[in-house]
């Protein structure tokens, strides 16, 4: 396997699902490798206090010779605007001297692709969070028209949702005049019910993981339907323009 069929991420150490996923969802031949950082919860921390662990996570990842590296969490990498998330990505990038990806901005473009402007976004957040996630969202073209957080302790409660669960709430707050729906957590079962709500709710879906991994991929040159992750990787990504 060459550093072109590796994906680095740079997850969460409270984070149980997005590493499994990533081995799960990936083609055959696309490896995942995980470094873990303490950044959420109890540990979460401003930027500026961080960046100096973001970069040695990235640097020791690196040694793997991924050929591309993913900040994977939602909220930090959104929680200072795209400014913010920019900032992330130049110190994974400076520190690995990898080609360097964020959740955030995998989920900009997932949503660019697929032409929605209008959303309904769900999380298992806090209200700030959310907040912070509708703030960055703004600043990069859309409008959350309905939001809804379930407002858990952390990652041990964000597990605990069935996909089933979230598939019920996600219908529970269809709104029609949404063009698609945002599930914002890398640290949920929320992709894989992702083809049942598309076909519920006749709405693109997207989630942090299944963005992450397409946003990855398509640095990878790594194209083609996946079973079970939807529209997004079902869309021809030759328009995509990656920054």
């Amino acid at each position: 396997m060459d550093s072109l069929s590796r994906i680095g991420l740079i997850i969460p150490s409270s984070n149980r699902l997005a590493e499994p996923q990533f081995h799960k969802y990936a083609p055959p031949g696309v490896g995942a490798h995980v470094t873990r950082l303490r950044m959420t919860g109890k540990w979460h921390k401003p930027f500026n206090e961080i960046k100096d662990a973001i970069a040695e996570a990235a640097a020791a990842l690196s040694d793997t010779n991924p050929g591309v590296i993913v900040f994977n969490c939602t909220a930090n990498s959104m929680e200072g605007g795209l400014q913010g998330e920019a900032r992330v990505r130049e110190v994974v990038q400076k520190a690995s001297g990898c080609p360097a990806i964020t959740t955030g901005q995998a989920i900009v473009e997932a949503l660019k692709l697929l032409r929605l402007k209008k959303l309904v976004l769900i999380s298992p957040y806090i209200a700030a969070t959310n907040r912070h996630e509708i703030q960055f969202l703004g600043e990069a073209g859309f409008e959350v028209i309905h939001d809804l957080g379930l407002g858990l302790s952390g990652g041990d409660d964000y597990i605990n949702v069935t996909p089933q669960r979230w598939q019920e709430i996600a219908i529970q707050n269809a709104r029609s005049e949404a063009d698609g729906y945002f599930l914002s957590c890398t640290n949920t079962t929320m992709i894989e019910v992702i083809e049942e709500l598309e076909r519920d709710l006749k709405k693109p879906v997207v989630t942090s993981n299944q963005a992450a991994l397409w946003a990855a991929l398509t640095r990878l040159h790594v194209s083609g339907p996946i079973a079970g992750l939807g529209s997004l990787f079902k869309s021809p990504s030759a328009s995509l323009s990656i920054r």
